[in-house]
């Protein structure tokens, strides 16, 4: 018998396999039940809206970014990095993702923040991580003022990466792309 925390994840997962695959709309709870393969009162049984579903489902890959990205950051700070470093470990993280449905609902739940302002704390928790990871790689590069400089780092990893979602674009232009504001900070 599956533990409750556990049934709660088999929902949190399908609600972003659902997001990725068709979109926020397609988030029914018939959908999820069959999707995480629980029972229909077991999705109303763990959240109680919507709203939760999503909110929660946001704070999930979050926290799993937050994680993931928090690793990569420490071991910049602690190892150093040079700019060749960093085209390799964004090359490594860009060209590491998959776009599947997982890794596309983020995008989804980030335009849904945008609609619904109870979903922007999440949000924000999730930039401040990507922001932290530029923040620190940018240091270790020499950057100026490189607490200035993450969050259009980040803008333009987000822009290219919706850029490849949209015409399968390769990783190559987001590395091509920082690199040459890497360089521009550095030489201004």
């Amino acid at each position: 018998m599956s533990k409750p925390a556990d049934t709660r994840q088999k929902i949190i997962d399908a609600v972003l396999h659902i997001i990725g695959q068709d979109g926020i709309a397609a988030v029914t709870n018939r959908r999820i039940a069959k999707e995480a393969a629980v029972s229909l009162g077991s999705v109303t049984y763990h959240f109680e809206s919507q709203h939760e579903l999503l909110r929660e489902s946001l704070l999930h890959f979050v926290a799993e970014e937050t994680r993931r990205f928090t690793e990569l950051a420490d071991h910049c700070e602690a190892e150093g990095i040079d700019i060749d470093g960093a085209a390799d470990l964004v090359a490594q993280v860009a060209g590491g993702t998959p776009f599947d449905s997982t890794h596309i609902a983020p995008f989804e739940l980030y335009v849904q923040a945008g609609r619904d302002v109870r979903l922007r704390t999440a949000a924000k928790e999730c930039f401040a991580a990507y922001d932290l990871l530029a923040t620190q790689i940018l240091t270790c590069l020499g950057v100026p003022d490189p607490e200035r400089l993450a969050s259009t780092a980040v803008a333009v990893v987000f822009g290219q990466q919706l850029r490849r979602l949209a015409t399968g674009a390769p990783a190559d232009d987001l590395v091509d792309a920082l690199l040459l504001l890497a360089r521009g900070a550095q030489s201004g």
